[in-house]
């Protein structure tokens, strides 16, 4: 497998123009993954500035390991948890074993946390093609999915947990005001083209009339497999299950920030797990490091020293429950990825796999 993955074609003119558009794409990412590490030094250094070293020390001494360790395993959970909601999501497409499935998740997890721009989505979608048979396309168009269903969880959670925390804090009371309509949009969206697919089809029969007949084909293509990606939105079992396991997934990792405010011996109530969840999640729109460092920590801080908690307890919080949800998955993550006779570099390739079904129109 290539670095960089681009169809060949017969034309040399085409060929030329396939690979200024690899150049650019690549481009466009190096600069993305720059301004996502300076966002991440940004918020790094608002979350620690104040810190007084020896209190956050002597937070973290007192901290109970057997029960972060208890609160890693109850993470685990919630990866497989995502894992159910995503073979809900693909029964309409596929039926693919859970087991395989769960791995593909950790996988993706790892490559999230150590990739920039988000590089597990790119390498779950390029496995689950490589190992079932699922168009990059069609599984594209789940993932997709899967985070509007994410971003409407986390709002709930965000206005639930709400009702039971007196909190008056502009950081979430602006990350809600501006996600919520995006998400709500969205999901719109999502759920009106599920039911119309036959609309969906006019109107890209409507546009194919505008396009060259050498693009007419593969936009036809691209637009089925959207169809069928949407499919399971259409079946109420599948659409049932996955809304419940996306509340489960989401709460079961709440109980993971809860655990770890008992090993710090927080009198905080479940609210404000779910609160923490819900805000550090949305925040993960911000386009900032792999594993979301600095952005994480911040809102963590943010929440916690506006419900009164002195400066120190909180960073040490914020950076030992970033570091339960991150090692774990990420460890496991990288031992499938070598069991998938993978290493480091294929994340990058899957990318680019990915990029490529993108521009070319997916021609399985």
């Amino acid at each position: 497998m290539s670095s960089r993955i681009c169809i060949p074609t017969i034309s040399v003119s085409t060929r030329r123009r396939q690979s200024d558009r690899c150049d650019s794409t690549l481009d466009k990412r190096r600069l993305a993954f720059i301004a996502g590490m300076i966002i991440s030094a940004v918020f790094l250094v608002l979350a620690f500035r104040g810190l007084q070293p020896d209190q956050f020390w002597a937070n973290l001494s007192e901290v109970d390991l057997p029960l972060l360790l208890f609160a890693g395993l109850v993470y685990f959970l919630a990866v497989v948890i995502i894992a159910l909601r995503w073979q809900f999501l693909l029964r309409a497409v596929k039926l693919v074993p859970l087991s395989a499935l769960a791995q593909i998740v950790f996988v993706g997890y790892m490559g999230n946390n150590v990739y920039p721009l988000r590089a597990g989505d790119a390498l779950r979608i390029v496995l689950l093609r490589r190992n079932h048979a699922v168009p990059l396309v069609r599984s594209t168009t789940v993932v997709i999915i899967e985070r509007l269903f994410d971003g409407s969880v986390m709002l709930a959670f965000i206005l639930f947990s709400l009702l039971f925390i007196d909190l008056q804090s502009e950081p979430i009371e602006t990350i809600t005001a501006v996600t919520a309509p995006l998400f709500a949009i969205a999901m719109l969206l999502a759920f009106f083209l599920a039911a119309k697919p036959n609309l969906l089809r006019r109107i890209v029969r409507t546009l194919l009339r505008l396009l060259p007949q050498s693009m007419a084909a593969p936009v036809a293509r691209l637009s089925e497999d959207i169809i069928a990606g949407l499919k399971s939105l259409r079946r109420p079992a599948y659409l049932v299950g996955a809304v419940i396991s996306s509340f489960v997934t989401w709460g079961v990792e709440a109980g993971t920030y809860w655990l770890v405010m008992f090993a710090f011996g927080l009198e905080l109530n479940y609210a404000v797990a779910l609160l923490l969840v819900g805000a550090v999640n949305l925040a993960g729109l911000i386009p900032a490091s792999p594993g979301q460092v600095g952005v994480n920590e911040f809102v963590v801080i943010t929440i916690l020293t506006a419900l009164s908690l002195p400066t120190a307890t909180a960073t040490a919080y914020a950076v030992v429950t970033h570091l339960v949800i991150w090692l774990p998955p990420t460890l496991l993550g990288f031992t499938l990825l070598l069991r998938q006779g993978m290493g480091w570099s294929d994340i990058r390739r899957a990318q680019d796999a990915e990029i490529a079904a993108h521009g070319f129109a997916d021609r399985t």
